[in-house]
């Protein structure tokens, strides 16, 4: 994209511009209606004043600041209680970056005619806020509320301000733990870097890093980089190369937990259906596929870019902007979600508790699916774009946003942040003193109320349990609680796999490819919120469908010494009728096993009974009987020890074997 439309996609890049910009447009407001309106009753009579301010207004509107300034201090010197020149030379600093100067020429203006520019007492205090003058700004929006004309064109922001006032005071006073370190020249070079993206295990961390390009008509180029941890250490960064990095340029990533794809955003394409969209590339061993958008309903006419994709790769979030000659307006957070046909349903816009008349940017779910962090000038903070953080309801609903506090707050625009999946680290760019060059990542760890949900995940790879080749197959995880499936995915080419397992629930598991048994877990994740939950590597074998064959189906559960199928069960019982119905040749044993507590012959009549049960269950659903048996082993084949509690739990185990096919 060019240089304007990635200001125009990811547009807390220029700081000070951002604010300068918009008061800049306030302040030509304010001049606009100060200077018609006192035309014939300027407060001076001296005639070189005058004709040094009229020169002055000639060059503010041509925005030949410079000599705007010169002409302005000469209207001073000439008439130093000449409201009006101090007044437009204080919004000559204010453009030119000269905020203290801007703030002692309209003070000046006012302290002359407190009644004058009534407009005044909001631009100074924006100005304040600028400098974190918080108390000073608070009294001048007061004061200025006092005017219900001029106030009423401008009433919600000035209300916003004055709530933002009071806040910061009090942030101020209280700040947040906030320790940033440099990540490292692994990552950070002499360029810009910006917009990362982590998969879920917390060891491939990609970004977009701005290269010189002197062959390019802006004179640079914007490609993806990634980095992989080793060894607890960040390795060199490298460059993705095509045919995802192209001429033109890549930017605000999202990544899947499992980092197979990969969502971004691209501006002023060939064949895009608005200025800026997302594309998605899929990764294809150590390469990625050529970027695709992903249109319509997601992609419009407009403006959509920030993506940010759910562990569970279900939801994306996003910005999308209405765009009009005069620029991009409703700046707001939108959210779609995936159909069960594999097709993204039309977006909706979050609500006015997430999104306000002003801009919300640099949106990112954590791996929880439960915590949103988001950039907003619409909600009450310390100037600017802060950082807040809203938490999911019970209800589905979005709670109030909290601001994240000051220092990680300023009255600067703040860039967004993204939190690592353990929920402990945050990380951000930032061109603070010190860093390497332009842009640097930084990290820091985020103080605990601010955290998401810790989540843990499960990786590892697919493969044929008698060839050993890799396998591509389908992943469920379905919460045992309630029979919800809570993801749906596959594993890559490779047959490697990541999965993503927020805590505080207990998970049945389920891989499955055609022509192959289906392999089965069960995690339980119950009462260890908020704690670290070492990860779940495993390999997946799975049994192609051949006469004696077999699986142990971990998802039936029964009482302790009872026989009755615990309504979590029916989850694991119902994959299994799936399984009969698209094999209708297959003949199967279930068959029931115990560990080798209480006596041989009462564990044979449990585990015959408990075998009974799920044949029971199966032929209530329609599966003929002639294709079933079950059987009872008792504790005379154990898998495991049974000197240990955890030999005995895997030796009490249901089986399903196949007889016939």
């Amino acid at each position: 994209m060019s240089y304007c439309a990635r200001h125009r996609a990811l547009s807390f890049f220029n700081f000070s511009l951002t604010k300068k910009l918009f008061l800049s447009l306030f302040f030509l407001f304010c001049a606009f209606s100060y200077s018609n309106a006192q035309e014939e009753t300027l407060s001076t009579k001296n005639k070189k004043a005058i004709q040094n301010y009229y020169e002055g207004q000639k060059f503010y509107d041509g925005r030949m600041n410079s000599d705007a300034e010169q002409a302005f201090l000469k209207a001073i010197k000439e008439d130093g209680n000449f409201v009006e020149a101090h007044m437009m030379l204080g919004y000559v600093y204010s453009d030119e970056g000269k905020v203290e100067d801007a703030i002692k020429q309209i003070q000046t203006a006012l302290e002359l005619n407190p009644n004058f520019v009534p407009t005044g007492y909001f631009t100074l205090a924006r100005l304040e806020i600028l400098t974190m003058k918080y108390a000073d700004a608070l009294k001048n929006l007061q004061t200025f509320k006092t005017f219900p004309a001029d106030y009423k064109r401008v009433k919600w922001l000035t209300d916003l301000d004055i709530s933002s006032c009071i806040f910061s005071i009090d942030a101020m006073q209280h700040p947040v733990p906030f320790n940033p370190k440099n990540m490292g020249a692994a990552i950070n070079s002499e360029f810009d870097e910006y917009e990362p993206a982590i998969t879920a295990d917390g060891e491939t961390f990609l970004f977009t890093r701005r290269l010189v390009d002197p062959n390019g008509t802006e004179g640079y180029n914007e490609d993806f980089f990634v980095s992989k941890k080793s060894n607890g250490e960040w390795t060199k960064a490298y460059n993705l190369g095509r045919p995802l990095n192209t001429r033109l340029n890549e930017g605000a990533p999202t990544l899947s937990a499992d980092g197979n794809v990969l969502i971004f955003t691209g501006c002023d394409r060939p064949g895009a259906y608005g200025s800026c969209d997302l594309y998605y590339s899929l990764k294809n061993g150590d390469s990625w596929t050529q970027a695709r958008t992903l249109g319509p309903p997601i992609d419009t006419r407009n403006w959509e870019t920030q993506p940010s994709l759910s562990s569970d790769g279900k939801t994306l979030y996003f910005i999308r902007g209405i765009e009009t000659s005069d620029g991009i307006k409703g700046q707001d957070i939108y959210m779609t979600q995936l159909s069960d046909s594999g097709y993204w349903n039309t977006p909706v816009k979050l609500s006015d508790t997430i999104n306000t008349p002003g801009k919300e940017e640099s949106v990112f779910i954590a791996a929880d699916n439960q915590t949103l962090y988001f950039c907003s000038d619409g909600h009450p903070g310390l100037g600017g774009l802060d950082i807040f953080v809203s938490r999911k309801l019970p209800n589905g609903r979005w709670g109030i946003p909290k601001n994240l506090g000051y220092p990680i707050n300023t009255s600067g625009d703040e860039t967004g942040i993204m939190v690592d999946p353990n929920g402990q680290l945050a990380y951000f760019a930032s061109d603070r003193a010190g860093g390497l060059g332009g842009l640097d990542f930084y990290e820091f760890p985020l103080y605990d109320s601010a955290r998401p949900q810790p989540v843990t995940y499960m990786k590892g790879k697919v493969f044929d349990a008698v060839t050993k080749k890799p396998l591509v197959a389908s992943f469920n995880l379905i919460d045992l609680s309630n029979g919800q499936q809570i993801m749906q995915s596959t594993s890559g080419d490779d047959g490697t796999f990541m999965v993503c397992l927020p805590l505080n629930k207990n998970y049945a598991l389920n891989v499955s490819r055609k022509g192959y048994l289906f392999y089965s877990e069960n995690f339980s994740l119950q009462n260890v919120a908020n704690t670290v939950v070492q990860p779940y590597l495993m390999n997946v074998p799975l049994q192609p469908i051949d006469t004696g064959a077999s699986i142990v189906l971990k998802n039936i559960f029964f009482e302790t010494n009872k026989f009755d199928l615990k309504p979590e069960s029916q989850i694991e019982l119902n994959k299994l009728v799936a399984f009969l119905n698209n094999n209708p040749t297959v003949q199967i044993e279930v068959s029931g096993h115990t560990d080798n507590v209480g006596t041989p012959q009462s564990n044979i009549i449990l585990s015959k009974n408990r075998a009974k049960s799920v044949y029971d269950y199966l032929v209530a659903h329609s599966i003929a009987p002639q294709r079933l048996t079950y059987k009872g082993y008792g504790q005379t084949r154990p898998i495991a020890s049974n000197d240990n509690e955890e030999g005995r739990a895997k030796n009490r185990r249901t089986e399903m074997k196949i007889i016939a096919k």
